[in-house]
């Protein structure tokens, strides 16, 4: 057996079935469940009748790479959402089956275990466990930095001295950030930038939730955005991964792309060749339908926004409270131990949320999960604004 499983921690969910263990809850009132970040809304129809329209499709087998017309339309996409002047099908995209597989198997393409000194894969903390488990297994040794209410949950890349940097070869970044809702900034960006020129290490940026914000007329900035606007043609060293899932409530269609760095990408459609892992045509046509349409995706913006807005409305508009810049979590501070805030809140008021110390680890001194909950606007809004006044009701 592979040894670096062992260095595997359980998955939050599974931490939270311990948790729960011999708890009871309250059976006066009904269940929901706000910790899973599996979208609610209805998948649009159009995108199932394009599936179904080419199910016959299924006696084929489909290509790793997609069809030129999957391809073509993921180009088109990114090159509308993020203002670039243009992005070649043939070479710096390659679809997925969902963001998940293709964030965990990146790490098998870039980290190389070989060298002298064990290579380090960067974390934001808290981060999606998923980041971690990679590094892992690709036999690197995650290194965090921790985002915190002091510094408003940014990255600060000081954190981390020279000789970790010099190790470094991949770095993951969630913008979006799941779980606290930060966007990077063109700034943001230039240093990381700067610091991947300077030791040679590989940037996977993670923009699943990059659709899901409350601004019509400010979309969060891009990584691929933010390289094209400060020059850097080509986009060196630098994968961005996104998905249908949360954009276009289609999370079992299992949908998404990698774009960026054409000689990363070359490598990267290699390994995904032995990989097996191509998209079905069925899913592939449906996947045409969704990137060609964004009405679907205002619609699902404005419903997010509403059930915010009405959360915020009865947690009396508090910090722990706050609307985040993008993405359907509220990063919610208990006032209480996390995993006690949600113990209570299941046995009494049977709503389910997942600790915030779950989806972090201790670096330099703190878990920066602790006393955070969070919570996942992705029930229907009645069942949201019910979940927020029990929720109101423990607070008080």
């Amino acid at each position: 057996m592979n040894p670096n499983l062992e260095l595997l921690q359980p998955y939050p969910f599974q931490k939270l079935r311990t948790l729960f263990d011999g708890a009871s809850h309250n059976t006066n009132l009904s269940q929901i469940d706000l910790h899973i970040g599996e979208p609610k809304h209805a998948t649009p129809e159009f995108i199932r009748d394009s599936m179904i329209d080419y199910l016959k499709e299924l006696a084929k087998y489909p290509t790793t790479h997609g069809t030129i017309q999957l391809r073509r339309s993921i180009a088109e996409w990114i090159t509308r959402r993020f203002n670039l002047s243009k992005l070649d099908p043939n070479t710096e995209v390659i679809p997925v089956n969902g963001s998940r597989e293709a964030l965990f198997s990146f790490a098998q393409t870039i980290v190389d275990a070989s060298v002298g000194s064990a290579p380090y894969v960067i974390c934001p903390n808290p981060f999606y466990q998923i980041y971690e488990g990679a590094a892992l297994l690709a036999g690197a040794t995650p290194q965090f930095i921790n985002t915190t209410s002091e510094n408003d949950f940014r990255l600060d890349f000081t954190q981390l001295s020279d000789t970790v940097w010099s190790r470094t070869q991949l770095i993951y970044v969630c913008n979006p950030n799941n779980p606290t809702g930060s966007v990077m900034t063109l700034d943001e960006w230039r240093q990381l930038f700067e610091l991947s020129d300077r030791y040679g290490f590989v940037i996977a940026a993670d923009e699943c939730y990059s659709e899901i914000y409350f601004d019509e007329t400010q979309p969060p900035l891009g990584a691929l955005q933010a390289a094209h606007q400060l020059g850097r043609r080509g986009f060196p060293r630098l994968v961005v991964f996104n998905s249908l899932s949360k954009r276009s409530n289609v999370p079992g269609l299992r949908s998404g792309f990698v774009a960026g760095d054409a000689k990363i990408l070359e490598k990267y459609l290699l390994y995904r060749t032995y990989h097996g892992c191509a998209m079905n045509p069925a899913s592939q046509a449906a996947s045409i339908a969704a990137w060609g349409d964004e009405q679907h995706v205002i619609e699902n913006r404005r419903l997010y926004l509403e059930k915010f807005s009405k959360a915020s409305d009865i947690l009396d508009g508090t910090y722990s409270a706050k609307i985040p810049d993008a993405g359907f979590y509220l990063w919610f501070r208990t006032p209480k131990n996390d995993t006690e805030f949600t113990r209570q809140l299941h046995q009494d008021y049977n709503v389910t949320v997942l600790p915030g110390s779950y989806l972090g680890r201790e670096a330099r001194g703190i878990n920066p999960g602790e006393n955070y909950v969070r919570i996942a606007l992705v029930a229907p809004l009645p069942d949201c604004i019910e979940a927020m006044t029990r929720i109101n009701y423990l607070l008080n």
